[in-house]
Protein backbone atom coordinates (compact mmCIF):
# COMPACT_ATOMS: atom_id res chain seq x y z
CA UNK A 1 0.00 0.00 0.00
CA UNK A 2 3.08 2.29 1.15
CA UNK A 3 4.68 1.66 -2.44
CA UNK A 4 1.71 2.24 -4.16
CA UNK A 5 1.09 5.83 -2.85
CA UNK A 6 4.79 6.54 -3.63
CA UNK A 7 4.51 5.49 -7.06
CA UNK A 8 1.50 7.96 -7.36
CA UNK A 9 2.79 10.57 -5.65
CA UNK A 10 6.75 10.34 -7.24
CA UNK A 11 6.81 8.90 -10.46
CA UNK A 12 3.19 9.67 -11.75
CA UNK A 13 4.22 13.20 -10.85
CA UNK A 14 1.29 14.25 -8.59
CA UNK A 15 4.21 15.51 -6.29
CA UNK A 16 5.03 19.28 -6.53
CA UNK A 17 8.22 19.17 -6.26
CA UNK A 18 8.98 16.72 -9.84
CA UNK A 19 9.28 18.34 -12.69
CA UNK A 20 6.98 17.79 -15.91
CA UNK A 21 7.53 13.86 -16.93
CA UNK A 22 9.21 14.66 -20.65
CA UNK A 23 9.92 10.44 -21.71
CA UNK A 24 7.06 8.00 -23.00
CA UNK A 25 6.77 4.97 -21.48
CA UNK A 26 9.20 3.13 -24.13
CA UNK A 27 11.65 5.80 -23.78
CA UNK A 28 11.41 5.10 -20.28
CA UNK A 29 12.05 1.32 -20.45
CA UNK A 30 14.66 1.29 -22.92
CA UNK A 31 16.58 4.05 -20.33
CA UNK A 32 15.98 1.47 -17.39
CA UNK A 33 16.87 -1.44 -19.38
CA UNK A 34 19.80 -0.06 -20.78
CA UNK A 35 21.01 1.53 -16.93
CA UNK A 36 20.78 -1.81 -15.18
CA UNK A 37 22.77 -3.68 -17.94
CA UNK A 38 25.49 -0.62 -18.18
CA UNK A 39 25.44 -1.00 -14.09
CA UNK A 40 25.64 -4.72 -14.42
CA UNK A 41 28.68 -4.44 -16.46
CA UNK A 42 30.09 -1.71 -14.63
CA UNK A 43 30.33 -3.98 -11.36
CA UNK A 44 30.66 -7.47 -12.90
CA UNK A 45 33.15 -6.90 -16.29
CA UNK A 46 34.88 -3.58 -16.95
CA UNK A 47 37.50 -2.09 -15.12
CA UNK A 48 39.38 1.61 -15.04
CA UNK A 49 37.68 4.11 -17.34
CA UNK A 50 35.38 2.42 -18.74
CA UNK A 51 34.06 1.12 -15.99
CA UNK A 52 33.35 4.26 -14.44
CA UNK A 53 31.89 5.60 -17.49
CA UNK A 54 29.91 2.52 -17.53
CA UNK A 55 28.10 3.26 -14.01
CA UNK A 56 27.99 6.98 -14.10
CA UNK A 57 25.88 6.92 -17.60
CA UNK A 58 23.93 3.42 -16.29
CA UNK A 59 23.25 5.13 -13.31
CA UNK A 60 22.26 8.31 -14.94
CA UNK A 61 20.21 6.29 -17.72
CA UNK A 62 18.24 3.94 -14.87
CA UNK A 63 17.27 7.46 -12.58
CA UNK A 64 15.71 9.34 -15.73
CA UNK A 65 14.03 6.54 -16.74
CA UNK A 66 12.46 6.05 -13.15
CA UNK A 67 11.50 9.60 -13.10
CA UNK A 68 10.60 10.25 -15.86
CA UNK A 69 12.32 13.68 -16.21
CA UNK A 70 15.20 14.14 -19.11
CA UNK A 71 17.49 17.47 -18.29
CA UNK A 72 18.86 17.31 -21.69
CA UNK A 73 15.23 16.85 -23.48
CA UNK A 74 13.82 19.51 -21.72
CA UNK A 75 16.90 21.81 -22.92
CA UNK A 76 16.02 20.83 -26.22
CA UNK A 77 12.46 21.00 -26.44
CA UNK A 78 12.03 17.53 -26.96
CA UNK A 79 9.38 15.51 -25.03
CA UNK A 80 8.17 12.12 -25.92
CA UNK A 81 5.35 11.80 -23.94
CA UNK A 82 2.33 10.84 -26.45
CA UNK A 83 -0.10 13.51 -26.51
CA UNK A 84 -3.85 12.60 -25.15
Amino acid sequence: MLLKILYTKIVMNSCPLMPKPNEGKLDRVVRMIVGVVLLGFAFFSLTGLTQTIAGVVGAVALITGVVGFCGIYKILGISTVEKK
